[in-house]
């Protein structure tokens, strides 16, 4: 369905891929959300994310926080109209699910992976080596590297086999990178070396062979030091076999840095190597007050990712993390920054609803 309308996106592209500031004011927001109908409704929320995302081929997601899906039913609903996946905000980390060595808490997850099912949407899990939310029994506990290898052998097997079957995407490894493109010092790379990505990789894919496996990081978005590095791992993991199956882009944008304008190119040059790519995590924040040059600007941003992934050709999926101010993280890691979601506290649509809503609507024509 995308290819019918790529004129009208190329349109929408030249604005904000360039590089150069978009000339026009995005659409206007919305004075609120679509009614509260299920994703099947033929009705008002027809005009939603979720169904004009369906119409362009793409999926449409967003991270979620569990207390709040639990306590906020108009959160709640939309979730469930809005998106077509979603991803554990935190309930899927190891510090989460085995907070005490051989002791599994699943419940949160579990509730998450329901209300998917529930909902007919697809599950992205997220994520299984990290550098940060490990159990502190993993920090503090003195391993040798053999050691610690079998436990993270163990968790990996032990997570993807519990969800087998219900989890379409797995973020396997995260954040490897700095920003130069030198490997993170890490519990990890110190201890187990450069083959502890290739194993996390093949361990996650005994575990669940239907599933896609992601690498995923963020600054990642154009052509650099970063993704220069991934790039050369990718083509040395499948060079051996690996069973690595998508790139993620994780999207952290902030209007005072701009949008890359080589973020389709990026993109391309990993599909070329046989991987699906997705963008995982988008938010653009904001020094605060808002003011309606940065709104554009954060409108500007959303779409330029969209755009990016709906013109290259195995982008499968755009998520946000999060998409309302009422739960962002942003705030509390960002001083003085915020408003970094397509919603306002009152989960009140923002100019950047709309452009993503209108350029998947112009995509699915």
């Amino acid at each position: 369905m995308r290819v019918r309308a790529l004129a009208g996106v190329v349109l929408l592209a030249t604005m904000t891929l360039a590089g150069t500031p978009a000339t026009a004011a995005p659409p206007a927001a919305p004075t609120a959300l679509p009614a509260a109908a299920g994703p099947t409704s033929t009705g008002p929320a027809a005009t939603g994310l979720r169904t004009v995302a369906d119409r362009a081929g793409l999926r449409i997601g967003t991270a979620v926080d569990m207390a709040a899906l639990a306590g906020d039913a108009p959160y709640r609903a939309a979730v469930a109209r809005e998106f077509s996946t979603v991803t554990a905000e935190n309930v899927m980390k190891w510090e989460a699910v085995e907070p005490q060595r051989g002791v599994h808490d699943w419940a949160a997850a579990d509730r998450l992976v329901d209300f998917a099912r529930a909902n007919r949407q697809k599950v992205r899990g997220h994520t299984l080596v990290w550098h940060n939310q490990n159990p502190s029994w993993v920090n503090e506990q003195a391993f040798t590297p053999e050691q610690l290898r079998a436990v993270l052998r163990k968790h990996i097997i032990d997570e993807v086999s519990h969800f087998r079957g219900r989890v379409w995407h797995w973020d396997v490894v995260n954040e490897v990178f700095n920003d130069d493109g030198t490997w993170r010092d890490t519990i990890w790379l110190r201890n187990l070396g450069q083959g502890y990505v290739a194993d996390a990789f093949r361990w996650a894919h005994q575990a669940d062979p239907q599933a896609k496996l992601f690498l995923n990081d963020y600054n990642n978005e154009g052509v650099n030091a970063k993704s220069d590095a991934y790039y050369a791992l990718v083509k040395q993991l499948k060079a051996a076999g690996v069973p690595v199956q998508g790139y993620g882009v994780q999207g952290h944008l902030a209007v005072q840095y701009g949008v890359p304008g080589d973020t389709l190119t990026n993109l391309r040059r990993f599909e070329k190597l046989g991987l699906q790519t997705a963008f995982t995590e988008v938010d653009v924040r904001m020094p605060l007050p808002a003011d309606p040059i940065k709104v554009q600007a954060q409108a500007q941003g959303f779409t330029a990712l969209l755009q990016a992934c709906l013109l290259a050709d195995r982008c499968v999926s755009y998520t946000v993390w999060g998409f309302t101010d009422r739960y962002s993280w942003v705030p509390g890691v960002f001083d003085g920054q915020g408003s970094a979601t397509p919603l306002d506290e009152n989960l009140t649509p923002k100019p950047a609803y709309a452009a993503l809503r209108d350029t998947l609507a112009v995509a699915g024509r």
